[in-house]
């Protein structure tokens, strides 16, 4: 039977019939016959047996092999033959056989050729070209380490370079970096592919500082790079930060005559761009003869990552004018641009040219950068439609998910995504994912659940990663290499969150010193720091550095945290020209940061004109209508507040209104209830001993003045202190989250309350955290 099938005719097989390599190796009147098949079951599952050797001690007839061919390998209906005028030997027949079923990748089939060569009754001693094809098909450290100790018992290690290259590969394709180098350093003579080796294998392990060290030991022995080793090491200058070694390894590719091939072009555009180094970037852009895919890709992602969203998309359009169809990653980093310049309308040109390619629902990675597109441009709901509609989804898209609800500061629904994530699609957590989600906690106060994400990120050793060390301690402790923008960013806007301005610009400084360019997020951070702590000199100084320093174009949020900031000190007029001369138009973050100013400061009537851009904006959001509405009442104007109510009923909010607004009076109690009165009234009588005056005009009602006391003493974040104090030790540090600004009596009250019963009181509310301890607050009174 396998006679026959070795010779006759070959022919591909028909669909469903089983694929077969027949290989036959004849010497001298021996005989070897090698079938492999793989056959299918009834269900369409293939079932592979295993690859066995027949050995015949009689010659095999001429008529067995067709025309005289020596060897026949028939693999997945795909006929490989030698020349059938060839007379071959039987090594060589062997050594063909190995490759081309180590090409094929079917190291079952090419390793059991290699035992038979050596148990043979009269031995074929391997050669040269034995090995490297059987290393480079090692499916694993131990299989490579095997056939290393072959070839050294052989002798065939020293006299070939092509063995040898083989185990460098092998070994740093399985991480194996001191076994690579010992196998490299023995090498007696090291030609141009065994450095490349050695260095591409370095940098696709990170090992950055030792493929700089192994690049200069190769200049020392005076052997010339060619393209394969400028390309190889740049990507590890993006790793490292460091600039000076891409400038270095820029200077090296002119002199060597291969700054005009289009492959390292391309790898220097595209460290240059990750390095925030955009002005290199374009030059070597301008400077290219031949421009493809990959070049447009790479000054596009440049730009967008460099926070220059406007010259990402003029780029864009640059490269449909010269002829180069985007692909996927292009729409990728485009979505990215067109979010950060605020541009809706763009945003939905994109979608659709995702969706006519059908990218959105067969692409994960456009479907991602769609919800991501969406999200960033504060359409929330439409990135959650966007989410469900995708067919297939991996854990980055739902850290998108969850990153986008935290950036629409949507808190609740982002751990509640985290929770259907692990519920319903059974993901695990990967860095993103904790990335994601801790700052939802951190939002909500929730300190337990974010010390079990935590412990989580320690048990799978997120923990070393560079963008989980968000807090000071494990910042303090990262090496100053690994910090990129992110870390500082997040110490920063932690910093400044927590009331903590002056340490944040501290921190700033020492970024510029350590040499980290600062990004967009960068600058969102600073200045939300300065408009917490009331600093607009430096606000003003920073917004202007962004924009003339560093090329860095502003973007909506960058012009909300100014509004917000002129407005928290009073400077309303002003907030409202800045938005006039705002050079993009004014989303609903920038005019609600002015509402809210309009509120603590009592303008009404800029509150009004303020109030109409917003319900035009986001007609549906119901928080901006009873923003008005206590606007109105806190100054007494009630018919106002009546045509508020006139204009929710107008718009069918009344239900979603009757969900946002507390109620003290609950229809039924807390079980507690009496005992929380109790304390509440017990802690009043303190606090009025020790001179504490209730302010009667954060009552949004028309009340009579004794109900006031009663609504005041009533408050969420009292009722919420008072339950704390009766169910805690004394002295434990209480942790409330609250999900709107907390009003004056009650940051006043809280403060009192903190020095009576001498415990630290953490009120997390919509802007910030407030430290209460001793009778003083982290906020300085301004928040």
């Amino acid at each position: 039977m396998l006679m026959e099938n070795a010779g006759s005719p070959p022919c591909a097989p028909q669909h469903g019939a089983p694929a077969c390599c027949v290989a036959v190796l004849r010497r001298s009147g021996e005989a070897l016959v090698w079938q492999y098949t793989r056959t299918h079951t009834k269900k369409g599952k293939r079932k592979t047996p295993p690859a066995r050797a027949v050995t015949r001690g009689t010659p095999m007839p001429a008529a067995a092999l067709p025309r005289g061919v020596q060897a026949v390998l028939v693999t997945s209906g795909q006929l490989r033959n030698l020349d059938p005028q060839l007379q071959v030997p039987p090594l060589l027949l062997a050594n063909t056989l190995i490759a081309a079923f180590s090409r094929a990748a079917l190291p079952r089939l090419a390793f059991p050729l290699l035992r038979h060569l050596l148990r043979r009754a009269r031995p074929l001693r391997p050669d040269a070209f034995t090995f490297p094809p059987l290393i480079r098909a090692a499916p694993a450290h131990a299989s490579a380490a095997q056939l290393h100790a072959c070839a050294l018992r052989l002798g065939l290690l020293r006299p070939c370079v092509f063995a040898s290259g083989s185990l460098v590969h092998a070994y740093l394709r399985f991480g194996c970096v001191e076994e690579a180098y010992g196998v490299f350093d023995e090498m007696p003579g090291r030609d141009l592919p065994a450095w490349n080796a050695m260095l591409s294998g370095l940098c696709r392990n990170a090992c950055g500082a030792e493929a700089v060290r192994l690049l200069g030991r190769m200049a020392g022995e005076g052997v010339a790079g060619d393209s394969v080793t400028v390309s190889s090491v740049l990507p590890m200058c993006a790793l490292l930060g460091d600039w000076v070694l891409a400038l270095v390894m820029h200077v090296y590719a002119v002199k060597h005559g291969l700054d005009r091939e289009l492959f390292v072009c391309n790898a220097m555009i595209d460290v240059y761009g990750k390095l925030g180094m955009l002005e290199e970037a374009r030059r070597v852009f301008d400077g290219m003869e031949r421009r493809d895919l990959v070049t447009w890709n790479s000054i596009i992602s440049g730009y967008e990552q460099g926070g220059q969203a406007a010259a990402a998309v003029k780029m864009f359009h640059g490269m449909r004018d010269s002829g180069v169809s985007p692909d996927v990653l292009t729409l990728v980093s485009l979505a990215s641009a067109i979010a950060q310049c605020g541009d809706d309308r763009g945003g939905k040109s994109v979608h659709c040219y995702v969706t006519r390619r059908g990218w959105d629902v067969g692409d994960i990675i456009a479907g991602n950068a769609m919800v991501d597109m969406y999200a960033k441009l504060s359409k929330i709901e439409a990135a959650q439609r966007m989410f469900e509609i995708m067919p297939v989804r991996d854990a980055v898209s739902w850290n998108t998910l969850i990153t986008g609800y935290m950036q629409n500061g949507l808190a609740n629904e982002a751990i509640e995504a985290y929770g259907c994530m692990q519920k319903h699609e059974g993901l695990k957590p990967i860095q993103g994912t904790i990335v994601s989600v801790l700052p939802a906690y951190s939002q909500l106060g929730a300190l337990q659940q974010g010390m079990r994400m935590h412990a989580l990120s320690v048990k799978t050793g997120f923990n070393l990663d560079v963008y989980l060390a968000d807090a000071m301690l494990f910042f303090e402790k990262m090496p100053k290499r690994s910090r990129s923008t992110g870390p500082w960013n997040a110490i920063m806007a932690g910093l400044g969150v927590h009331g903590h301005a002056a340490e944040a610009l501290s921190v700033f400084s020492r970024m510029q010193q350590e040499g980290v360019n600062p990004d967009h997020v960068t600058f969102v951070s600073l200045l939300a720091a300065c408009s917490h702590a009331g600093l607009v000199d430096q606000g003003r100084s920073f917004f202007d550095m962004m924009r003339i320093t560093y090329g860095i174009i502003p973007i909506a949020k960058h012009y909300a945290c100014m509004v917000d900031m002129l407005g928290r000190v009073g400077q309303l007029q002003e907030a409202f020209d800045f938005i006039h001369n705002m050079p993009i138009k004014p989303d609903s973050a920038v005019w609600g940061a002015l509402l809210g100013a309009c509120r603590i400061h009592g303008n009404v009537e800029m509150g009004k004109v303020v109030s109409q851009n917003l319900f035009e904006l986001d007609p549906e959001n119901v928080g901006y209508y009873v923003l008005m509405s206590n606007m109105y009442a806190k100054v007494g104007k009630w018919d106002g507040v009546d045509e508020v109510r006139s204009l929710v009923r107008h718009q069918n909010l009344g239900e979603k209104i009757s969900e946002c607004v507390y109620s003290g009076n609950q229809t039924e109690p807390h079980p507690q209830h009496e005992e929380i009165q109790a304390e509440l009234q017990n802690l009043l009588a303190k606090m009025r001993s020790i001179g504490y005056v209730p302010d009667y005009s954060f009552v949004l009602q028309d009340v009579e003045e004794d109900e006031k006391q009663h609504i005041l003493n009533n408050h969420s974040e009292r009722l919420a202190i008072a339950f704390g104090i009766i169910n805690t030790p004394p002295r434990t540090p209480l942790h409330i989250y609250k999900n709107l600004r907390v009003c004056g009596d009650c940051h006043n009250a809280t403060k009192y309350i903190s020095k009576i019963t001498e415990r630290e009181i953490i009120v997390r509310d919509s802007n910030r955290f407030h430290h209460f301890k001793h009778g003083h607050c982290s906020c300085g009174d301004f928040w």
